[in-house]
């Protein structure tokens, strides 16, 4: 891998899913002007849009056109920003800032900010059911919207959540902490990639679960990362508060095993991600060059 490669292919997904999230939003123009403009702000310009870009890599390495799944990629980071809205809440994180720039509550109002989140999840639904490029058939878009269902809920992200608010202040050993952002973090990850891969319904059972067991190494090893950046990175870079985890007493991969181990453990779920797709030749590329990213990132 260059790091030209992949920043080109980063600045096209960047570009791809932010015009694709341009059209699947409602207008500001349109009321409730404020509701569509807090969702708007919560969700344009803005974020590492890891996971649309996992959605664009999946596609490329099992032989779909990227923009055959914009609504897909849509999705996922609508949920991830209805969760980003709510976890900025007084609530819950009580967070100032996100992505350099005032959190939704502060830039509006926390009941804005609420409906804002409330709304972005279910728009998200609303893109999968009508996206009428999507490939795959009735069934494939039905099991979509199950996967995002499921990787959204009390089984999945809200359910990490509920997990990680129930942890703070207490100690807990890896297992548990493993399990909560395989829920909290890695549940959309996965989602993400699995989703992508219902929409090629005569791809490889063996091949699906190599690309679901390759999201749920780099949902983990994207967390351990993101603990370290807690503590290593300034909130300048951040673009959220430095130092928040510890502040509230949170459980993380840093605090349970040191820097060093946690450094370590995030590059062994890289390789073994990474050791998922040797059945795949170069049109897997983009999958192993974020696997590369999620292990070196700086913010």
């Amino acid at each position: 891998m260059t790091d030209h490669s992949l920043r080109s292919f980063l600045d096209a997904c960047a570009q791809r899913i932010e015009t694709a999230l341009e059209r699947c939003l409602p207008s500001e123009r349109v009321p409730p002007a404020r509701l569509h403009q807090a969702m708007r702000y919560a969700v344009l310009d803005g974020g590492k849009r890891v996971r649309p870009t996992l959605a664009y890599a999946t596609a490329t390495a099992i032989g779909l056109a990227p923009e055959q799944v914009n609504g897909i990629a849509c999705a996922v980071e609508m949920i991830h920003g209805y969760s980003l809205i709510h976890d900025d809440l007084p609530a819950m994180d009580n967070d100032d800032l996100r992505r350099g720039r005032p959190t939704c509550h502060k830039a509006f109002d926390e009941a804005t900010a609420i409906l804002a989140g409330d709304a972005l999840m279910t728009q998200a639904f609303l893109v999968l059911c009508r996206d009428e490029g999507l490939p795959g058939g009735p069934q494939a878009r039905l099991a979509m919207l199950d996967d995002l269902a499921w990787a959204s809920g009390s089984r999945g992200m809200a359910g990490g959540q509920m997990m990680d608010l129930e942890a703070e202040g207490r100690e807990i050993d890896l297992t548990s902490l493993e399990n909560i952002h395989i829920h909290k973090t890695g549940a959309l990850i996965r989602a993400s990639v699995r989703m992508v891969c219902r929409a090629r319904p005569d791809l490889s059972p063996d091949r699906a679960e190599r690309l679901d067991h390759y999201a749920k190494c780099l949902g983990l090893a994207f967390q351990i990362r993101d603990d370290i950046l807690d503590i290593e990175a300034p909130t300048a870079i951040l673009g959220k508060t430095h130092g928040k985890d510890l502040a509230q007493d949170k459980a993380t991969y840093p605090a349970l095993m040191g820097l060093e181990a946690a450094r370590q453990a995030a590059a062994d779920l890289v390789n073994e991600a990474l050791d998922s797709l040797t059945p795949w030749d170069g049109k897997a590329d983009p999958l192993r060059w974020i696997a590369g990213y999620i292990a070196q990132r700086n913010h």
